[in-house]
């Protein structure tokens, strides 16, 4: 069975060291509330509840699954334990609104938190999971009177929420959607309609689940300007604001899937369900991007997870797993043949692995405090969430592909072996398969980034993050112990820039120039922004020994992988950035009938 420990120690590398997260938190409203103290003691709690009792559930849950019998879901044995565990230690009110039962303190924490569970049982962390999402919309869209009946008892975690968007016919274009809300006499509405892919859209963990829904009003204009956002609760709350009778709302099945089988993923019915609206009518979309947003950066931290977890079984299998000596004679001469580690293609594939998740949890915590500060207002929320809407897209989209790189590569390293169930290596493949595709595939995320988050304004968000690579560099440039590092970082930093010109000037002859770069524009930002993190990191690794450590291994660590990540896994820029110059004639030249020339379909 796989093993997770909860990488403390990098952790607070990245929080203390990198992004000064005692300095951060000082400048937040209610920041004293965040001490190294109260930080320390979450950071361990936390690991202990993914090690201890997440962790033994992950293979288990895989191979039992959700089970369905008429309507009615029930998780994996253990499952629901855990989450009744989970709301006694208050977790789901950690960083919620002190005035709906809330503890108020920083988002960031949450996420922090929320990369061990990902790490540790990526499927039981989804039920919560989506719960913050829908706190979030209720948060800074629902009424008074939504956030005390439904807020207050998902901060509690005696309820838990979903997102309702996708439908058997339509899936990112919303604005195809079909399900209809009536008015009523009472000011509710009648929901009707299909929504699919529901994760925890039903399951036996909570006393109520409360489903957000996009639906359209029967004068609403077409397409996504017509949609607006509902409450749909599965058991709508009485006098008292406990679960009373059974809504019009119930699971007609759930999918059978690659991965994260003990995650429910639902299809739900709504049949004169009633529901209540959320703001303004027709503006519901925007609403529900509060979510999807949040949602997109709980999915790179699933990818982080998922990276960090296959490295740990990987390496540990690697120091045990003797085969073949060394190319340089042995290395255990004492034992029958050399541990796997010695090999240079197992150090390649272990070092990816470590690049990504270290890199990556650099990436994410950034992107945690610029969250922090678009949350607490004030004269930097607006560059905050400039920097933000752009690195989103880079988070869901590289963390989950290099993620799943990595769990590939740590099947790899386990030979036959990682093919075998039992090992569990295979689980981390399926399982962060799907971290490319749900909350908008990487495609979608790279039309995103190029064309909404970049060339819309001009690249003014994109601006704002090269500049402050391009005062690092500056600020480094005489540093020759990091030379290989700096130099090509520069260079790259620059190459962004006219790479985005080159396309924006394209593009004003033919659209098509924007999709056809696009996924390869957003590989190549996740590269050079990975490496601004791994470059800072290099920075403070080399201050701490010139400065004398007594962790002379881990510090030497950082430098080492920092080295391989501009050696090995930095110059794929350079494939990107050429196959981006080659355009989009390629691509569009066939015709549909040239297709399939050759065979039927």
């Amino acid at each position: 069975m796989p093993t997770y420990k909860a990488p403390l120690r990098d952790i607070r590398f990245v929080m203390d060291e990198i992004l000064d997260f005692p300095a951060h938190y000082a400048q937040l409203p209610n920041g004293e509330e965040a001490s190294p103290e109260i930080i320390g003691a979450i950071l361990e709690e936390g690991a202990k509840f993914a090690e201890e009792v997440l962790t033994p559930l992950n293979q288990s849950g895989d191979t039992e699954g959700c089970q369905y019998n008429d309507g009615e879901v029930t998780t994996p044995k253990g499952f629901k334990e855990a989450y009744k565990q989970f709301v006694e230690g208050g977790w789901p009110s950690m960083t919620q609104d002190p005035n709906y039962g809330g503890q108020g303190l920083p988002q960031s924490l949450g996420m922090v938190l929320n990369e061990m569970i990902c790490s540790s049982n990526l499927s039981w962390g989804m039920y919560p999971g989506l719960s913050h999402g829908a706190m979030d919309a209720l948060q800074h869209h629902g009424t008074e009177e939504q956030k005390q009946t439904y807020l207050s008892k998902m901060i509690e975690g005696s309820w838990t929420g979903t997102m309702c968007l996708t439908e058997p016919h339509c899936g990112t274009d919303l604005g195809l959607i079909r399900t209809k809300a009536e008015p009523q006499a009472d000011g509710s509405f009648s929901i009707s309609g299909t929504k699919i892919f529901i994760s925890a859209g039903e399951h036996d963990m909570s006393d109520n689940i409360v489903h957000l829904v996009l639906a359209k009003l029967p004068d609403a204009p077409e397409g996504s300007k017509g949609i607006s956002l509902f409450i749909v609760p599965k058991f709508t709350p009485d006098a008292n604001g406990e679960p009373g009778e059974r809504n019009g709302v119930q699971c007609g099945s759930i999918e059978h899937k690659m991965g994260i089988h003990g995650n429910s993923t639902c299809v739900m019915n709504f049949d004169d369900a009633k529901g209540y609206i959320i703001g303004e009518p027709n503006k519901g979309l925007s609403y529900m991007f509060v979510m999807m947003n949040a949602a997109r950066i709980g999915v790179g931290i699933q990818g982080l997870g998922l990276t960090e977890v296959a490295y740990q079984n990987s390496l540990a299998y690697a120091r045990d797993r003797l085969q073949m000596r060394s190319l340089n004679g042995p290395q255990a001469p004492e034992k029958p043949a050399d541990p796997i580690i010695v090999h240079p293609d197992v150090r390649r594939m272990l070092l990816t692995q470590k690049a990504f998740a270290e890199g990556g949890r650099a990436l994410i915590y950034y992107t945690a405090q610029l969250i922090d500060q678009v949350s607490a207002g004030g004269e930097d929320a607006k560059d905050a969430d400039d920097l933000l809407g752009l690195l989103t897209p880079i988070v869901k989209a590289f963390l989950t592909e290099a993620g799943f790189e990595s769990t590939n590569q740590g099947l790899q390293c386990f030979g036959g072996h990682g093919f075998i169930h039992e090992w569990g290596m295979e689980q981390f493949v399926r399982d962060s398969r799907i971290t490319l595709l749900y909350e908008g595939t990487t495609g979608i995320q790279a039309l995103d980034l190029l064309g909404r988050k970049i060339l819309m304004n001009q690249g003014e968000s994109l601006r704002k993050f090269t500049k402050q690579v391009h005062k690092f560099c500056q600020a480094e440039e005489g540093n020759e112990e990091l030379t290989a590092l700096i130099a090509p970082l520069a260079k790259a930093n620059k190459e962004w820039g006219d790479i985005t010109m080159q396309i924006g000037m394209k593009a004003m002859q033919n659209r098509d120039e924007v999709g056809a770069a696009s996924v390869d524009y957003l590989m190549y930002s996740g590269y050079v922004t990975l490496g601004y993190f791994w470059a800072k990191a290099a920075k403070v690794a080399q201050d701490a020994l010139a400065a004398g450590t007594t962790e002379e291994a881990f510090y030497k660590g950082k430098l080492a992988t920092a080295q391989f990540y501009f050696s090995k896994l930095f110059p794929r820029t350079q494939a990107l950035a050429a196959t981006i110059a080659q355009g989009g004639d390629s691509l569009m030249a066939m015709d549909d009938e040239q297709f399939g020339a050759g065979f039927e379909i």
